[in-house]
């Protein structure tokens, strides 16, 4: 990690079918050892058989389940005085985005299934109408912030830290 320079963002190129540059950023989350063109095929065949079996847009149905699992807080770890105390923070959006993309990759993943489509296919459909392994990861993430909530004084110290 540079001390001189902050890190260059990629110029992610958007999806050819839907013209989604968070389309092709869960595409590229998908693809494993740089098969992309079997990551499209996964991904654009998950949307076909949410298409066919429940009758929904599928991209509509997506952007709603990237959505629902996009975290809004979260809990990060500061040390203060010898101690770890986990502190509450708010989600910058695109940190938002990468968890919400590798819970729900995570979640299609674990589902016992026939096909890694049929899996990513019920789990985008099941985040899509708040239920399912990647909503519960989520929640999980939202009650541990609102746990730790009497740390969240220590939030400043961890800007200054900075």
């Amino acid at each position: 990690m540079s001390r001189r320079h902050a890190a260059v963002k990629r110029v992610i190129k958007p999806d050819t079918k839907y013209k989604s540059v968070l389309l092709s950023k869960f595409i590229n989350n998908v693809m494993k050892s740089g098969k992309k063109s079997l990551a499209e095929r996964l991904v654009y065949g998950a949307f076909a058989r949410v298409e066919k079996k429940h009758g929904s847009d599928p991209f509509k149905t997506f952007n709603d389940s990237m959505n629902n699992v996009k975290p809004y807080v979260e809990v990060t770890s500061v040390r203060v005085g010898g101690a770890n105390y986990q502190v509450p923070s708010p989600v910058d959006e695109r940190r938002g985005y990468a968890l919400a993309i590798r819970w729900l990759i995570d979640a299609a993943q674990k589902r016992s299934g026939r096909s890694m489509i049929e899996k990513l296919a019920e789990e985008l459909f099941d985040a899509a109408n708040n239920r399912g392994v990647a909503i519960k990861k989520r929640e999980d993430t939202h009650k541990m912030a609102e746990a730790n909530k009497a740390f969240s004084h220590f939030a400043q110290r961890s800007q200054q830290q900075r």
